[in-house]
C-alpha cells in the first residue's frame, strides 16, 4: 500500500511539473493534475500534499537537494581568495549539472520561470531558492568582491543576473525538447558563468546610470 502511495505521489509530481511548466501555474487545477497523472481520485493532490504551496515545495524538494549537494561540493573546493567567476560557477553550474541528469524531456527550468513570473508563487519561489545557506554565503562573498559598484547598479545587475540565468536555461530546455539543440548543459553552465561575470564586472560608463530591480 505504501509503495502504491509513493508511486501515486511521484506521478502527481511529474504531472504537476509538466503542466505547470507548459501551461502556467494559475491555469492548472488540482483536478487537472490528478487526471493527467492517471489518478481516478480528483482530490489526490489535496490528499498527498495538502495545499498548492505544499505541492510546489514537494516539487522543489526533489530538485533542490541534488542542486544544493553539488553546490556545497563545488564551494568546498574554492580557492582561499576566490574570484567573481569562481563564486558564480558555484551558483550556476549546479543548476545546469542537475538539468543534465534529468530524463528527457525536462521541465524544471521552464517551471522555475513560470513560478518566478507568476505573482501567486513568486514570493514562495524566491523564499525557497534563497533558503540555501551555501548559496547565501556565496552571494555575500560575491557582493564583497563588487563593492566598487554603486549600490543601485549592483542591485540592478544582480536582479538581472537571476532572471538571465533562468530565462536562458528555460529557452535552452525548450529548444532541447523541440530537437533544435543538442543537450550540452555543462557547456551552457560555463557559458552562463562567464557571461554573468562579464555583466557584473563591467564598468559603469555613465554617472547617472540607474539600476533595474
Amino acid at each position: 500500500m505504501a509503495r502504491h502511495g509513493d508511486q501515486s505521489r511521484q506521478a502527481l509530481l511529474d504531472a504537476a511539473e509538466e503542466l505547470f511548466a507548459t501551461q502556467g501555474i494559475d491555469s492548472v487545477s488540482n483536478r487537472r493534475i490528478a487526471e493527467f497523472a492517471g489518478q481516478a481520485n480528483h482530490s489526490a493532490v489535496a490528499y498527498h500534499f495538502g495545499g498548492r504551496d505544499d505541492l510546489i515545495r514537494a516539487i522543489f524538494d526533489r530538485h533542490e537537494q541534488p542542486v544544493r549537494g553539488r553546490r556545497a561540493e563545488l564551494a568546498a573546493r574554492l580557492p582561499a581568495d576566490p574570484e567573481v567567476t569562481d563564486h558564480l560557477r558555484c551558483l550556476v553550474v549546479p543548476v545546469t549539472d542537475h538539468l543534465a541528469t534529468l530524463p528527457a524531456p525536462t521541465w524544471w527550468a521552464r517551471l522555475i520561470r513560470q513560478l518566478r513570473t507568476t505573482p501567486s508563487t513568486a514570493t514562495l519561489t524566491s523564499d525557497i531558492i534563497t533558503s540555501d545557506p551555501v548559496a547565501a554565503e556565496l552571494v555575500d562573498s560575491l557582493l564583497g568582491k563588487l563593492g566598487d559598484l554603486p549600490p543601485n547598479v549592483l542591485a540592478g545587475r544582480t536582479a538581472l543576473l537571476g532572471r538571465m540565468i533562468i530565462d536562458v536555461c528555460a529557452e535552452y530546455e525548450a529548444k532541447v525538447h523541440a530537437g533544435t539543440e543538442q543537450p550540452q548543459w555543462t557547456a551552457l553552465g560555463h557559458f552562463l558563468t562567464d557571461a554573468c561575470a562579464g555583466m557584473l564586472t563591467a564598468p559603469v560608463t555613465h554617472p547617472d546610470q540607474t539600476g533595474f530591480a
